[in-house]
């Protein structure tokens, strides 16, 4: 039986390109993850891991001009996103070359004997070690940035760790490309092409997490998808940690001074947070609480301008649009649920913006109303109208785990008056990140981020954008006892590498 061919997709008109590949069989998927396992040792030297890092990022930079029109081509978010995104993607390969330069990601420990404590302490050596070969699963909505070049793949590679890539089949092109890139700079330092491997379709995938030598894995897609292979992951002889981000409704709650204090910057607002990138952002708001009365009126009356001004766009595929059509047509249809803006068909091939409103009270207790405490991906948002704050802290409490949870204060209510704090206390269980009248969309690249939070916005308390994203491929050992000429240079008195590390209860560089 011949392998299944794999298209490159213009999502604009939603015919075949070119083929650019074949789906990989389980002997294949084998060969490349054993390709990966035996590459293990070329990443040791964090020296040489910090040049490829950065080389990869420069060989990127060499090959925007193709690379921006091939991703356009098989994804539509146009040149001006993609070189954006290209960018920042360059920018976290070079963050984690010189937090691999820096070396405190290793967590040195070093204790001495202590005969006087209880109970005496030994010689005690610990640090960080890589854990093998990482799975990683590509996403549709960012090429670059969660994808093959990505902050799962960049994080992995600063740790030690070989990557198998499975390509999104949205842009397949694109990720063979990448992948080639990526490659070069490999060879730069010496590294085998096994380092990065590349393979294509859903049984791959499958076949992936399960294989052996697979020692963890990174996961970005639907609740669905990433609950399956978090499933298979914890099923093997041996389970691995799967780091999945499967989906997120990141809430947003405005009260009522601040929609009196400003409500046409907030409604303007959150139509291009919602609408940024055609809806297709992980952390997109999608349920806004808003007071009832004039002060919320007037900040429905601002989003509704707003959103009616905003372009069709195009989604990341055709599959995509036909269950974001179905999806606020089912929600639309609920009793008490209203469309200001309708979302729905722009053209053939193309969707327009919207947003649905609906009386808190009906999102307090479960029910057909928890459709809409569900992201829906796209353009498109709901807008809870709660008539106290007991109303609001109701609908919060039903909500599941998210990326991200946003609350808008009013001027004094920011600066400690009202319920300021304790409205962050109640948002803070429920997000990895709390923004303070700011907006989701827009993942900074910083060593304090956090892009995760509770299930199932993710499948773990790690993050996988930032520098401690590093610390889900790493596992800590110690060594006890051990001759100094037999211990890794890293935990050797004298600190050789210059690393930075605690001695004796003393930082120490």
């Amino acid at each position: 039986m011949a392998a299944a061919p794999v298209w490159s997709v213009d999502p604009r008109t939603g015919k075949q390109r070119e083929q650019v590949a074949v789906e990989a069989t389980a002997q294949e998927v084998d060969a490349t993850v054993r390709a990966a396992h035996a590459a293990r040792g070329s990443l040791a030297d964090g020296t040489v891991r910090a040049a490829f890092l950065r080389g990869a990022a420069d060989q990127l930079e060499a090959a925007k001009n193709q690379l921006v029109e091939v991703a356009d081509a098989e994804t539509a978010l146009g040149p001006v996103r993609l070189n954006g995104e290209l960018a920042r993607t360059c920018y976290q390969l070079r963050a984690f070359a010189d937090i691999v330069d820096e070396g405190a990601f290793l967590d040195v420990v070093i204790n001495h004997p202590d005969d006087t404590a209880t109970p005496p302490i030994p010689d005690l050596r610990r640090y960080k070690v890589p854990l093998g070969v990482v799975a990683v699963y590509s996403a549709s909505n960012f090429p670059f940035a969660f994808s093959v070049p990505g902050g799962d793949t960049a994080s992995a590679l600063a740790a030690g760790c070989p990557v198998v890539v499975k390509a999104h089949p949205d842009h397949p092109g694109l990720s063979e490309l990448v992948a080639k890139v990526l490659r070069r700079a490999a060879a730069e330092q010496g590294i085998p092409d096994g380092v990065l491997g590349l393979v294509h379709g859903f049984e791959a995938g499958v076949e992936l997490v399960k294989h052996p030598l697979v020692s963890a894995a990174g996961f970005t897609g639907s609740v669905r998808g990433g609950r399956a292979l978090f499933d298979a992951a914890a099923a093997r002889p041996v389970p691995i940690p799967f780091h999945g981000e499967l989906g997120s409704l990141n809430p947003v709650f405005v009260t009522e001074a601040a929609a009196t204090e400003r409500a046409e910057a907030i409604g303007t607002g959150l139509a291009g947070s919602m609408t940024l990138g055609v809806g297709q952002f992980c952390v997109k708001p999608g349920l806004v609480l808003v007071p009832s009365g004039s002060a919320g009126d007037g900040l429905v009356k601002s989003l509704t301008d707003a959103v009616s001004d905003t372009d069709s766009g195009v989604l990341l595929d055709h599959r995509m649009r036909d269950n974001f059509l179905a999806g606020v047509s089912e929600r639309a249809q609920l009793p008490d649920v209203d469309s200001p803006v309708t979302p729905g068909a722009g053209s053939e091939h193309t969707v327009s913006p919207g947003f649905l409103t609906v009386p808190a009270e009906r999102l307090a207790s479960e029910g057909a109303y928890d459709l809409l405490l569900e992201e829906c991906f796209g353009p498109v948002t709901v807008v809870a109208r709660y008539d106290d704050d007991a109303q609001a802290q109701a609908v919060l409490s039903r909500l599941p785990g998210n990326l991200t949870a946003t609350v808008h204060l009013s001027a004094e209510e920011a600066a400690g008056e009202g319920r300021g704090a304790e409205i962050l206390a109640e948002l803070t269980p429920l997000a990895g990140r709390v923004l303070v009248n700011a907006w989701p969309t827009g993942v900074a690249v910083a060593p304090a981020q956090h892009h995760g939070g509770p299930y199932p916005a993710t499948t773990s308390t790690s993050t996988s954008v930032g520098g401690t994203a590093i610390e889900r491929w790493l596992r800590p050992v110690a060594y006890q006892n051990t001759p100094e000429a037999l211990l890794p240079l890293e935990l050797r008195d004298g600190n050789p590498l210059g690393l930075p590390r605690r001695y004796d209860g003393h930082l120490e560089r």
